[in-house]
């Protein structure tokens, strides 16, 4: 046993909070994972491959596998393609209203998942606004054309690139405009300079992107679902399907267990891909990178033209699910809207009518208590991890990130096959179908990103703040709370805006594990989509699509927005003489500004 591994076990805290953490992890990460591969080679106590014979002799079940990896490839290189190029379109080249095009591509990080779904649907849909002025405008138009994979491909393309927008925007800051200045002064072209200096700056970060999207295709749910049609499943549909039959669980569980094969495969091969990535340098007084002109005037056109009709595509479904939000079903239905139309009876509904109101209520209740908990639960875990690197909180890390390497599907079926029946180590209790498995699920979901962020911002902090502290005789929890909670504070904050936002329209484990009395809105906005024609309940999910926008951009803003308000406030203090060099602040460790990397892999 190592030194650090010595001085952790001397902690009472540590040891008290290490083993509920291990029971947690075995209880839920763990055990279920095992009971669900009993159910599928040991059925009758007997080893058996029945339903792997079964699966493969599905032609079904074949299908929606290689749809699920076509997909995830086709993903792979659109959202990419679409997120680079929005990216560089504001905050690389100097094109006309780059600040308005931002704004509508971030819509994205408010309007998302089954929400986003609803929404296409609702614009191009069989019945959507769109299809009919195609069908009046064509009558011989199918009204059925917004289907299939390229449907699917298309809506979460435009969804997927959220990750862009905060990560690739983030690591284009750290370009050095020098480097910059030094190609254009030795001949390099523009085209050149974004291919050789710019872009492979970007290239960790795509990676990581690429990573996150492909996993996302490969386990995508809701959009396969509700526009993929009757020629286009996915493996997650599938699982759904089998795990609602008692007779086919264990096909369920086969279908759940290839995919996490498939998910840790994919992740070992991109790993030790990323392993020998090339390495990078920047000068040792970087510049700020400034927008860039594009010259040729054909090139120029052809990018504004790019830009903008991005910009509609991201735009026009949440702007009119704004818009009829304010109006009936029959307005909904015929698309034709005067000043008569708009009405806040839906809005009175939804705010004053207690059935009505109760999705959002229980979705935003799930969404408080699972972010408040993963957050409060990882800033310790992950000061314990830094602090004390050994082999076991090594291994503990690596358990920690299963529901990473899994498809949520997958822990959302071990949970209820698991706990459909007394366990001993939750004390004998059936949790199937009860509140708290749900909850449990969110927390597991949340713990693998919110950890890595705040390792990543635990290491960002100088151990000589800390050591300073212990001189001047501070505790070990006056220590935490003083001087390395507020550096770490905005990685938490931001961190939990995402896990927060993230819940409020879950689908994917919320149709597995929710109470019947208790569905999230996820659930309520699916269901709703799905239904034929135009309702009540259309101008009603339309509402609720709205105000998770309003919830989502409320809590964007107070986490983001009111920082940047800040720190254009803030002055920038002149220094004294003879005291030029000041350490670090919070706002620099938070930017990576002052611990600017001399290679990244």
């Amino acid at each position: 046993m190592n030194r650090s591994a010595r001085r952790m076990l001397r902690s009472p805290l540590v040891l008290v909070a290490g083993a509920l953490l291990l029971w947690f992890v075995f209880a839920f990460l763990v055990f279920p994972n095992l009971v669900m591969l009993r159910e599928i080679f040991l059925p009758d106590g007997s080893f058996s491959t029945r339903a792997f014979t079964e699966l493969w002799s599905s032609d079904r079940a074949r299908e929606s596998l290689r749809n699920s990896f076509l997909l995830a490839a086709a993903l792979s290189v659109t959202v990419n393609a679409v997120g680079v190029f929005i990216v560089l379109a504001t905050r690389y080249f100097a094109l006309r209203g780059a600040r308005l095009l931002w704004l509508g591509y971030a819509t994205t990080l408010v309007y998302g998942g089954v929400v986003a779904v609803s929404g296409y649907t609702f614009v191009y849909g069989e019945h959507g606004l769109l299809t009919r002025l195609l069908v009046d405008a064509f009558p011989g138009t199918d009204p059925a054309w917004f289907s299939g994979m390229p449907a699917v491909v298309m809506v979460m393309t435009l969804t997927g690139t959220s990750y862009h927008l905060l990560f690739l925007t983030s690591a284009l800051g750290r370009v050095d405009h020098q480097t910059i200045e030094a190609a254009q002064q030795l001949g390099a072209s523009p085209w050149r300079i974004l291919r050789r200096v710019v872009l492979p700056v970007l290239k960790p970060t795509l990676f990581a992107v690429t990573v996150l999207t492909f996993l996302g295709g490969l386990t995508a749910f809701a959009a396969p679902q509700v526009i993929g049609g009757r020629d286009f499943q996915t493996i997650t549909p599938m699982i759904l399907t089998f795990a609602g039959i008692p007779s086919s669980r264990d096909l369920a569980a086969t279908l759940a267990v290839l995919l996490g094969a498939a998910t840790l495969v994919l992740l070992s091969v991109l790993n030790r891909m990323q392993a020998g990535g090339t390495y990078f340098s920047v000068s040792k007084v970087p510049s700020a990178l400034r927008r860039q002109r594009i010259t040729n005037p054909v090139a120029g056109a052809v990018v504004h033209v790019l830009a903008y009709a991005l910009f509609a595509a991201y735009l026009v479904p949440p702007l009119l699910i704004v818009v009829f939000s304010f109006t009936g079903a029959s307005t909904i239905a015929s698309g034709r809207i005067t000043t008569s139309s708009f009405t806040l009876a839906n809005y009175r509904q939804v705010l004053t009518d207690a059935t009505a109101s109760w999705p959002l209520l229980v979705s935003i209740a799930y969404a408080t208590v699972t972010a408040t908990v993963v957050i409060a639960l990882m800033l310790f875990v992950a000061r314990v991890l830094h602090k004390y690197p050994s082999p076991v909180t090594a291994a503990v890390e690596h358990l920690l990130h299963i529901p990473w390497m899994l498809p949520s599907t997958l822990t959302a079926l071990g949970l209820i096959i698991t706990y459909s029946e007394p366990r001993t180590v939750v004390g004998g209790t059936v949790l199937t179908g009860t509140l708290v498995l749900l909850a449990i699920a969110y927390v597991s979901a949340k713990i693998p990103i919110t950890l890595r962020m705040l390792k990543a911002a635990y290491a960002g902090v100088p151990d000589s703040l800390e050591e300073a502290a212990t001189l001047l005789g501070a505790g070990a929890w006056h220590t935490f709370r003083r001087v390395l909670l507020p550096l770490v504070l905005p990685t938490a904050a931001a961190v939990s805006a995402l896990n927060f936002n993230s819940l409020l329209d879950d689908y994917d484990i919320s149709v597995f594990l929710a109470h019947p009395l208790y569905q999230p809105l996820g659930i309520t906005i699916q269901n709703a989509t799905r239904n034929e024609g135009t309702s009540d309940s259309t101008a009603l999910t339309l509402v609720y699509a709205v105000l998770l926008m309003a919830v989502s951009g409320l809590v964007m803003w107070f986490v983001y927005g009111r920082r940047a308000d800040t720190g254009h406030r803030r002055r920038r203090p002149r220094p004294r003489p003879g005291h030029e060099h000041t350490a670090p602040t919070a706002a620099d460790t938070d930017t990576g500004a002052s611990a600017r990397p001399t290679r990244t892999v």
